[in-house]
């Protein structure tokens, strides 16, 4: 005869029992779980340790019917095969853990769909709050959202004229920064390589940024010779190519990101081009790889540890009392390494 699996299961562990092994309130318990950075580290050690002995597993479906809340945040990338991102969400899982939040990831590969998809499964789900990139969406997803009451944060950019919850820096600005240092080198023949820039507000607010620096020196924006390709290194290794290809190849080639950048100084060496004496070029972002090719990038560094962790603040305390904070703006820094040098005379 069939038995039901729940004829012959054994008598869970309570939060009772739990606080019974550990010599502990059944309120400290609860707070160890929920929010462990408030708890002593021995008490904290104790608790844990009678979790584990007696198997314990909190009943977190009966909590989320009483709180309404599931502690599940939902964050969608564009991409887990960039390092950035999986920095930047190393550091919001960690921070999130400190206030006993879950955190689920999903990555869109760049696509809208995909990601309009994912934020319906992670709302249906339960997600209290979501975290996604770039302001760049249909409306209407923002209003699915907030019929619902699901707080959302966008990170990686900074928008003032964006009346929704952000964090992130001014991409525009940033690459003006660095182009405006290629510029004042004596480059006048400038190439870039690209993210695709519809549905991009990071990719398009770079070019925008090139634009902008060319205009400061009394250049025409136009003269830009522009490649937008999906983010990969082969990708920008072709887009090198094309630029190397052209009658007045550039002087320095300005990417989008470090990905694109590492793709173009592979070509470069195919083609038996000497960076920076040859050819310049700089990248977006300060990955790690860019400090361990060679030569090392010039690039613009993104604070994506710092941007994850105050990113998973700025949430919990959205959760927490539904009020949406001001759009923060975090400073970039320019990293001068070996692949920027002043054009051949």
């Amino acid at each position: 005869m069939n038995r039901r699996l729940s004829d012959t299961a054994p008598n869970l562990p309570t939060l009772a029992d739990v606080a019974r092994v550990a010599g502990v309130s059944t309120a400290t318990v609860s707070r160890c779980l929920n929010s462990p950075a408030q708890v002593q580290t021995a008490t904290r050690d104790r608790v844990l340790s009678a979790v584990a002995t007696l198997g314990y597993s909190p009943n977190f479906g009966a909590r989320a019917l009483a709180a309404r809340r599931t502690g599940i945040i939902g964050a969608i990338i564009p991409t887990m095969e960039n390092a950035i991102f999986a920095r930047a969400i190393q550091a919001f899982q960690e921070e999130l853990h400190l206030s006993g939040l879950t955190l689920l990831v999903a990555s869109s590969s760049y696509s809208p769909e995909i990601e309009a998809d994912q934020i319906r499964t992670l709302v249906a789900r339960g997600a209290d709050a979501l975290l996604l990139i770039g302001h760049d969406r249909d409306p209407g997803i923002y209003d699915f959202l907030a019929q619902r009451g699901v707080p959302v944060l966008i990170a990686w950019a900074y928008d003032p004229t964006q009346a929704r919850a952000s964090i992130g820096f001014d991409n525009r600005r940033a690459m003006a920064g660095l182009a405006d240092e290629v510029l004042r080198l004596g480059h006048r023949h400038i190439g870039m390589i690209s993210a695709l820039a519809a549905g991009n507000d990071r990719a398009r607010d770079r070019i925008a940024g090139v634009h902008d620096a060319l205009r400061g020196h009394g250049l025409d924006p136009t003269t830009l010779h522009l490649i937008e390709t999906p983010y990969s290194i082969a990708n920008g290794a072709e887009g090198m190519a094309q630029l190397m290809a052209l009658p007045t190849p550039p002087t320095a080639v300005v990417c989008g990101n470090d990905v694109l950048a590492v793709g173009a100084l592979q070509m470069a060496r195919q083609l038996g081009l000497s960076v920076p004496q040859d050819v310049s070029i700089t990248g977006f972002d300060d990955i790690e790889l860019a400090t361990v090719v060679d030569p090392a990038l010039t690039t613009v560094h993104v604070p994506h540890r710092d941007m994850g962790r105050a990113a998973a603040r700025l949430l919990v305390d959205m959760v927490g009392d539904g009020v949406a904070p001001n759009p923060v703006c975090l400073d970039t820094n320019l990293c001068f390494r070996g692949t920027l040098a002043a054009p051949k005379t």
